[in-house]
């Protein structure tokens, strides 16, 4: 195709539309703005290059070192002890988790539960637990 294929109509005048109104230039320019084609990759690849900690189980003797540790709590329950408890927080979202620590008097131990409760609430699953530290306690396996 050349200029000449067009020559009959190029000199025309530009078509108004008798029965719409002509769009707003602002609106126009909005027809052409940049869209996500790809919605929400952005997040999907934030998610998988977001990194969470693969969790460390304690071997037979961090087990029953855990236990003797959880034993001396619960005997000076009374005390109302504070403790440091590093725990595994699994992720909601993909494999692993992260440690998180926390520093509080100890209200009880849950024996139905099998988790430690601190005083402000919080609920550890004697599990998750990786480091125990207090007044005359030191345990750990991270």
């Amino acid at each position: 195709m050349s200029r000449d294929d067009y020559e009959d109509i190029i000199r025309l005048p530009h078509h108004v539309s008798a029965a719409h109104p002509p769009m707003p230039l602002r609106d126009r320019a909005a027809q052409f703005a940049p869209f996500k084609a790809l919605s929400g990759y952005e997040d999907d690849a934030e998610e998988t290059a977001r990194l969470t900690d693969r969790r460390v189980e304690p071997d037979e003797s961090a087990a029953a070192a855990l236990d003797a540790a959880l034993q001396y709590l619960g005997a000076h329950l009374a005390q109302v002890p504070e403790v440091r408890v590093t725990y595994f927080l699994p992720d909601a979202r993909k494999e692993g988790g992260a440690y998180r620590s926390v520093t509080g008097r100890v209200k009880k131990l849950d024996p139905l539960s099998r988790a430690l409760v601190l005083a402000d609430g919080a609920r550890i699953p004697f599990a998750n637990i990786a480091a125990l530290e207090g007044d005359g306690l030191c345990w750990k396996i991270v």
